[in-house]
């Protein structure tokens, strides 16, 4: 069985060319990936992730929201009883990457990340949960 990946932009970020790069790599490389678009909430995030019954939640962000947004998905992943883990995409800066993991982000993709260090990193994120 396939890992299951939701893909997700969070807020008002309208930028989605690089997730769907990312959703064509992850999916080329044998993950079922649902793909939620543009302008999602936190709790809908979370509805999404249960709903689908996902192994790990990708959410992009590049508005520089990341620190509001980011923890703002893990919290509402804990609301709705769920432990998937959730990786990070966009625009982080070094200075606020322990804030971030810190917040309970599993782990960040920055730009420039090859596809096959985004498959290792959701690889290695599924198999630290199990």
């Amino acid at each position: 069985m396939a890992t299951k990946i939701l893909l997700a932009k969070v807020g008002l970020d309208g930028h989605d060319r690089g997730v769907k790069v990312v959703a064509r790599i992850l999916r080329d490389a044998g993950f079922e990936v649902v793909y939620l678009g543009l302008f999602n909430s936190a709790e809908g995030v979370a509805a999404a992730a249960r709903d689908e019954d996902v192994d790990v939640v990708g959410i992009s962000m590049l508005s520089g929201a990341h620190l509001t947004l980011g923890p703002a998905v893990v919290r509402a992943m804990e609301a709705a009883g769920l432990d998937t883990p959730i990786v990070l995409g966009g625009i982080v800066p070094n200075s606020d990457l322990a804030e971030i993991m810190a917040a309970g982000i599993a782990a960040v993709l920055r730009p420039g990340a090859s596809g096959e260090e985004i498959v290792e990193t959701v690889t290695s994120v599924v198999k630290a949960r199990s």
